[in-house]
């Protein structure tokens, strides 16, 4: 086991098997030294999330999908292992982008992206410090609540 796995495991959380794409497209794709994931959203063994992981995000549940964004953060990390086989290959997390299904007057989809950023920083430490942005759209996929990309730096 690599030991960015070890880490998230003495957090509490695991890597789920790789996402199946959705459609025409690959989970994550490796160009050089960087892996690129496709959106990610927050599934648990296939299904979105009960609590937070569907419809709109407001105050009230802005918590919960916070919680979603570390569930579909996992899922880019599984993706980006896919790829390069073992998460220690990975440098650096480079940027995270994530988009929150956002009721019109909610304006924290900051605070949603920290459950994103806190996973990565459990896991690499120091080399999970990112570039981010947390951008509020009308609808996603599926009625998800949120849904990320990252990009990392690998070696070879």
């Amino acid at each position: 086991m690599s030991e960015i796995e070890t880490r998230l495991r003495r957090a509490g959380l695991r890597l789920p098997k790789p996402p199946a794409p959705a459609g025409i497209y690959v989970p994550a794709l490796r160009f050089g030294s960087f892996v690129y994931t496709s959106g990610q959203l927050p599934f648990v063994d296939g299904v979105l999330m009960e609590q937070g992981g569907r419809g709109k995000v407001n105050e009230l549940n802005q918590a919960q999908a916070a919680i979603a964004a570390r569930v579909a953060t996992l899922n880019a990390l599984a993706a980006i292992k896919s790829v390069v086989q073992d998460l220690d290959r990975v440098e650096r997390i480079l940027k995270l982008t994530v988009f929150v299904a956002s009721e019109s007057f909610f304006a924290n989809q900051h605070i949603v992206a920290n459950g994103a950023s806190a996973v990565l920083y459990e896991a690499f430490g120091k080399n999970s410090t990112h570039a981010r942005s947390a951008v509020g759209v009308a609808e996603l996929p599926l009625d998800a609540s949120l849904e990320l990309e990252l990009i990392a730096g690998c070696s070879s």
